[in-house]
């Protein structure tokens, strides 16, 4: 635990996370000024009730105050490196933190840390469920929509904290080390903060940076990058595979998950009873096994999990089924990798609504896959033209002024035995809070068109 009492700390971005890590900092005697570009309307109660414990708090702006005798700052994942204020702050020689590396140093539990493109959430979840089932306490928190920083302290050292890492956390640590790391893959995302690959990659990987030589390393060796990184680890490596079996690490042989951690071989469970469904989640699943079963899980839990667990909310999540028609929020597909992994889950005719706010992905990638499964294309949101540029010769293509629009034109368009998939491929910031407002409202506008259909179907 760092010794903060007395030291004056800055918080840019007082959000959820900001909150958190303000309060917590203040708690343990830090003198917290709090700094937002938003006006107090915007912001709302929450930063209201950090002011009334004696919180400082600025609006609509950094000020100089942000810089004046500052010990260190906290920055929202949100910020970017090269916003002024930062610039600023390494001129000055300040530290800059993420919410996440402050709140780990009270963490007392084992932190079980997963980051990659795609299935942070869903692995992470379901990882926690595994913890809880076998009579742990456990807190899941981070990237996830709970900040670390809220519970760290109630936990003890004999529970455990899985914690769901971006790249934009993992890009501002210094000392977070996870006793068990896991990276479930590594594909094209954020380019438009990160600017190549390269840099991506590198923010991912600093989630191993820490790790000593009694810590692990999870590692997927279907992803060349991210297997890869077994060179760079100081711990024990894990593996996992869905393609091949891998010595000493977690794989898929004859439709059976089996397990080669500890002395003896052991079948987990048949590829047919894991409670989620396609190849990305198999993989997720392989990745939590290993994780909870190095922390000293049984297998037979492990198992009980897989097969309860039913997946998270927006991602890939069915709304509701219609006149023979489903309709799939996977509105948490805000990267090419991931609508790949929506698509190859689907055997039925696809209606796919994408669009929203270009993370400067490679749409070309799903051509072969927007030909060989999608009927009819409703494109929305700031993207809306690129994507039509680049799919718009390989299937019925609209464009559409909103979600609303999108959703009643796929009505009309959707045939009994289609699949109405919201799939953004995008961010949501152009027309939403984030992905989860973008998924609930398409749930509403769902529930409420299906309405008078249900009601019919019931009278005749």
């Amino acid at each position: 635990m760092r010794q903060v009492v007395g030291k004056k700390v800055v918080v840019l971005g007082l959000a959820r996370s900001g909150v958190a890590v303000s309060r917590l900092l203040h708690q343990e005697g830090a003198r917290v000024l709090g700094s937002d570009l938003k006006t107090m309307e915007e912001l709302g109660q929450e930063v209201r009730d950090l002011q009334k414990l004696g919180v400082e708090v600025e609006v609509g702006g950094h000020s100089d105050r942000a810089l004046a005798r500052t010990d260190f700052m906290v920055v929202s994942p949100g910020i970017r490196n090269d916003a002024p204020i930062l610039a600023q702050a390494r001129k000055a020689g300040i530290p800059v933190y993420s919410e996440l590396e402050v709140a780990s140093w009270w963490a007392k539990a084992p932190l079980v840390a997963v980051t990659g493109s795609n299935g942070k959430t869903t692995t992470a979840v379901l990882i926690g469920g595994i913890f809880q089932r076998a009579g742990w306490q456990c807190l899941v928190a981070g990237n996830i929509g709970f900040p670390l920083s809220a519970s760290v302290r109630d936990l003890p050292k004999e529970g455990v904290i899985v914690v769901e890492t971006s790249s934009f956390q993992l890009e501002r640590i210094e000392t977070f080390r996870p006793r068990v790391g896991i990276i479930l893959n590594i594909t094209p995302d954020h380019l438009d903060r990160h600017g190549n690959m390269e840099t991506y990659f590198r923010s991912k990987a600093r989630l191993l940076m820490n790790q000593e030589a009694s810590d692990t390393a999870v590692l997927n060796r279907d992803d060349p990058r991210t297997a890869a990184l077994d060179a760079e680890s100081k711990g024990l490596v894990i593996f996992f595979s869905i393609h091949q079996e891998v010595k000493g690490g977690v794989f898929v042989r004859e439709n059976r998950i089996v397990s080669q951690l500890g002395e003896v071989e052991r079948v987990v469970l048949d590829v047919q009873g894991v409670g989620i469904s396609g190849p990305h989640n198999l993989s997720n699943s392989l990745a939590a096994v290993a994780a909870a079963q190095t922390m000293g899980v049984d297998l037979s839990v492990c198992a009980d999990e897989l097969s309860a667990f039913k997946g998270i909310e927006h991602r890939l999540e069915l709304v509701h089924v219609v006149d023979g028609v489903k309709y799939v929020n996977d509105s948490k597909a805000t990267n090419v990798a991931a609508v790949k992994q929506a698509l190859l889950t689907f055997a039925e005719p696809v209606v796919l609504i994408a669009g929203g706010r270009d993370k400067n992905g490679d749409f070309q990638q799903l051509r072969p896959l927007i030909r060989e499964r999608v009927r009819v294309l409703l494109l929305l949101g700031e993207a809306r033209e690129k994507l039509r540029a680049a799919w718009g010769d390989l299937a019925e293509t609209f464009l559409v002024k909103d979600l609303e629009e999108a959703v009643q034109l796929a009505q009309r368009k959707a045939a009994s035995g289609d699949c109405v998939l919201l799939s953004p491929a995008c961010a949501s910031f152009d027309m939403f809070r984030d992905f989860e407002h973008r998924g609930r409202v398409f749930k509403e506008i769902v529930i409420r068109l299906a309405q008078p259909r249900i009601r019919g179907a019931s009278r005749s």
